[in-house]
């Protein structure tokens, strides 16, 4: 574990500046600066209105009495795609935006949720309660 996060935290700053580069000599460097503003701006908003709607739409889940994993998942993807955007690199960016299809979700779903195993409190009678996987 500790040489995948030493490895992702050579390469991604690496990469960052291998976008700044190559798109800084293919559009110029103030649309370059600009395009970086402009993704950091949309990411606060994307963060701001996703806020809102994961409240809702899990409060809306649990009066149903369901888990609300699928809803939890894609909103929290929808968050870290907000914070990369938020980050100045067009890496980040590309990251960012390809978590905003939610196509792209769903296979990160898929291939998350059948490694993870929710725990949920016992009651007195044990009855419907333990571990599970995640199913949506």
């Amino acid at each position: 574990m500790g040489r995948v996060l030493f490895a992702v935290f050579l390469i991604v700053p690496l990469a960052e500046i291998a976008f700044f580069i190559v798109i800084g000599k293919a559009i110029g460097l103030w649309p370059t600066l600009l395009g970086v503003v402009v993704t950091a701006v949309a990411g606060s908003l994307i963060l701001r209105w996703q806020g809102l709607q994961l409240i809702s739409e899990i409060r809306q889940t649990m009066g149903q009495g369901r888990l609300p994993a699928r809803a939890l998942a894609d909103a929290m993807m929808v968050v870290i795609a907000g914070l990369l955007l938020l980050l100045p690199g067009y890496f980040s960016d590309l990251i960012g935006i390809l978590l905003l299809i939610p196509p792209v979700r769903t296979l990160i779903y898929r291939a998350l949720a059948s490694r993870v195993q929710v725990m949920t409190p016992t009651s007195p009678t044990g009855y419907g309660f333990g571990p599970r996987r995640v199913e949506d």
